[in-house]
């Protein structure tokens, strides 16, 4: 049996997190909230708006390197 690289596109990743199949932050990898409006990230301050998030557009985030 071998193991197989799993590759996911950005895209794929971003509908998976508004499916609530993840729960995983795009940016830094911490859990997410969901909330009714939108999906963010308590630890680095992204923003994903739910209907922007649709269209592939809108993602904020607040974190910086360092």
């Amino acid at each position: 049996m071998s193991v197989e690289p799993l590759n996911r596109t950005l895209e794929q990743e971003l509908f998976a997190l508004l499916r609530g199949a993840s729960l995983e932050c795009l940016v830094c990898g911490e859990f997410v909230l969901h909330r009714r409006n939108d999906i963010c990230c308590p630890e680095c301050g992204t923003t994903i708006p739910r209907e922007q998030a649709k269209t592939g557009a809108g993602v904020q985030s607040d974190a910086r390197a360092g």
